[in-house]
């Protein structure tokens, strides 16, 4: 069947009735599939069919206001893309409420099905178990009440993060050391400052390259008070809203409830993964502290914290590597650095990206049908990679369509905020990162059931993938495929060479802070401290080795709380097996077929037809183990040339 893209509004007029109307149109879908499943004779495959029905067109809507409301300039369309987002989700909750339609499906015989409908049916049931379908109907009511208020304040919480948008004015003189490009783009005013926002291309240069440590100190005060006050009460209400939710239907706490989905299984298992990372992590953390402490000192400084490690650490890998990112960074032109990740992702995974001139809601976004080496279009993908007034404020990949066979030809979106101009080293590699989930939504996007569709997987192997195709950023071959300076020199391999070693520096230093949002992320959850501020100190000093700026409150603009929940862990968890994966390349030869098909086809085009856990065992020929990731952890940068 011939699919074609979702046809976006070719005026900025268009996109708010344009919008309600294609909310209309799926609710009305979603509600007549839900008719014809409750109007089905008990035992009727068929009830699984219109279930189907029903998810295609809820994720449908919610794909697409989760969308604008994150990434649309126009503050009436984001407002509209909000208010739908709610009704939608409250029109799920009820769903999964409703007696009669859980019963039509749990009426069905599974052993009639086949496995991948077996799947969709014994995923639904144990949705509609943990939504409290089969509780009294004061449980219920409870239940749907407490559902409506943890969504308005998950959407509050990250509404609040997105549109605080702070600045910090300094002196023009405390930015000796800022690439001349960055200080072009920031000229001084009358009063001799100049105004560093808390996008992220002007915040981390300053932290990066500026000597002074006092603007530095005032540059991340102001980026680690975003969404203070106001969403410290918020999250505090989210969290224990949260917990209700769990403990009324059954669950010691929320980790413990939002574990059941995951691989972890278990939420009591996640504070046990996080301190053995941090206990691995340790010594060699330990002794990438002592180092950075040593600089901080040459530099009359007597402490790392969150406004001068980066700084610090980047004199270490100079002086260590003689690697300087703003060498590096003259290599790395943001138009070349794009057509190079579409190169070499098309090259590694048999794609073909066709630019398309199609509307969307920014000029500034590009969009590329992807289409199979034999010509099979498999989607389409639009790039929206730099910052803007009211736009989501990190790095994700978001769903625009969900891929379905036959129905829907998937879309997915990468929302970044990178320069326009140089690129810095680190956001090349989050670039790649991000793309990688690009590619599982667009590979995943041919099964038959949307359960099945993009990037289904357990939340806790999303990132695996993603942190796999990093590595290809790192290698010399890949970088000097596009990174060129402006005469078109390519970037010399012995400069990588340093590069990956200086990379490798901090390594561990750098786990145990991922160790800490981990900590933070669960025990907030776990045991919804009342005064929030206070418990973040304490889990950052037990687990991280950087210190907290003074009167911060980082928890305010820690926006995977929101959608992540408990389980940052995950970033860790993932990393553990995307080390193991990467094993199985040649790294003398990354763009080697057999093995590149071969994932793609096994893990990425899968989506979430099967546990992860067999995904990986298939592709690699046993289950995965930590033994990359714990030879990663305490490698040192010494050891390269």
């Amino acid at each position: 069947m011939d699919l074609q893209p979702l046809a976006l509004p070719a005026t900025d007029g268009d996109w708010l009735p344009w919008t309600d109307a294609r909310v209309e149109q799926g609710v009305a879908a979603a509600e007549a599939g839900l008719a014809d499943l409750r109007a089905a004779a008990p035992g009727d495959p068929v009830a699984l069919t219109r279930w189907n029905d029903v998810e295609i067109a809820l994720s449908q809507v919610l794909s697409l206001v989760s969308l604008l409301g994150a990434v649309h300039p126009d503050g009436a369309v984001r407002e509209a893309a909000e208010a739908h987002d709610l009704a939608t989700r409250r029109l799920a909750t009820d769903v999964y409420l409703d007696a009669e339609v859980h019963a039509r499906l749990a009426a069905l015989d599974a052993k009639a099905l086949d496995p991948p409908a077996q799947r969709v049916l014994a995923d639904a049931l144990r949705a509609f178990r943990r939504a409290g379908v089969d509780r009294d109907d004061a449980t219920r009511a409870r239940v749907r009440e407490l559902d409506r208020r943890a969504q308005e304040l998950g959407q509050a919480f990250s509404r609040a993060i997105r549109d605080d948008r702070r600045t910090t004015r300094v002196p023009a003189a405390s930015l000796a050391g800022l690439p001349e490009d960055w200080l072009a783009a920031h000229p001084s005013d009358a009063d001799g400052t100049v105004e560093v926002s808390t996008d992220y291309p002007d915040t981390l240069p300053v932290l990066t390259h500026a000597r002074d440590a006092e603007a530095r100190r005032a540059v991340a005060r102001t980026m680690h008070d975003v969404a203070w006050p106001e969403n410290d009460a918020v999250l505090a209400e989210l969290l224990t809203t949260r917990r209700e939710r769990a403990t009324l239907l059954g669950h010691a706490d929320w980790p413990s409830y939002d574990a059941e989905l995951k691989m972890i299984g278990e939420g009591d298992r996640i504070p046990e993964f996080v301190d053995r990372v941090a206990e691995a992590a340790d010594g060699p953390g330990r002794r990438d502290l002592a180092d950075l402490l040593e600089v901080a000192r040459a530099a009359g400084e007597d402490v790392v914290d969150f406004s001068s490690w980066r700084h610090h650490l980047e004199t270490l890998r100079r002086e260590r590597f003689d690697v300087d990112t703003q060498e590096v960074r003259r290599y790395l032109d943001a138009g070349k650095v794009r057509a190079g990740l579409l190169e070499v992702t098309g090259r590694l995974f048999g794609l073909r990206y066709e630019p398309v001139d199609a509307p969307t809601w920014h000029p500034e976004v590009t969009s590329h049908d992807v289409h199979l080496e034999d010509g099979t279009l498999l989607g389409r993908v639009h790039l929206d990679l730099h910052p803007r007034p009211h736009k989501y404020h990190h790095a994700a990949q978001f769903s625009l369509v969900p891929g379905v066979r036959d129905r829907l030809l998937p879309e997915g979106v990468l929302v970044c905020n990178f320069s326009r101009g140089l690129m810095e080293l680190d956001h090349v590699v989050t670039l790649f990162h991000e793309f990688g989930h690009l590619l599982h939504h667009v590979l995943a996007g041919r099964h038959d059931w949307v359960r099945f569709s993009g990037v289904a997987t357990e939340w806790d192997f999303v990132e695996a993938p993603s942190q796999l195709l990093e590595e290809w950023a790192w290698d010399a071959g890949v970088l000097a495929s596009f990174a060129t300076d402006e005469h078109g020199t390519p970037i010399p391999a012995e400069l990588v060479g340093r590069m990956r070693a200086a990379q490798e520096l901090g390594t561990a230093f750098l786990a145990r802070t991922q160790t800490a949002y981990a900590a933070v992320s669960y025990a907030f959850h776990q045991e919804c401290p009342p005064d929030l501020t206070a418990r973040l100190r304490e889990l950052m000093a037990r687990y991280s080795l950087v210190e907290l700026v003074p009167d911060t409150h980082f928890h305010t603009g820690f926006g995977h709380l929101e959608g992540y929940t408990s389980a940052y862990y995950t970033y860790l968890w993932s990393k553990v097996i995307a080390k193991d994966l990467f094993s199985a390349f040649d790294a003398d030869d990354l763009f080697a077929p057999e093995v590149a098909r071969r994932y793609r086809d096994t893990v990425l085009a899968a989506g979430g037809s099967r546990d992860a856990a067999d995904l990986v065992e298939d592709f690699l020929g046993r289950p995965y183990d930590d033994r990359a990731f714990s030879a990663w952890l305490d490698h040192r940068g010494e050891e390269h040339p």
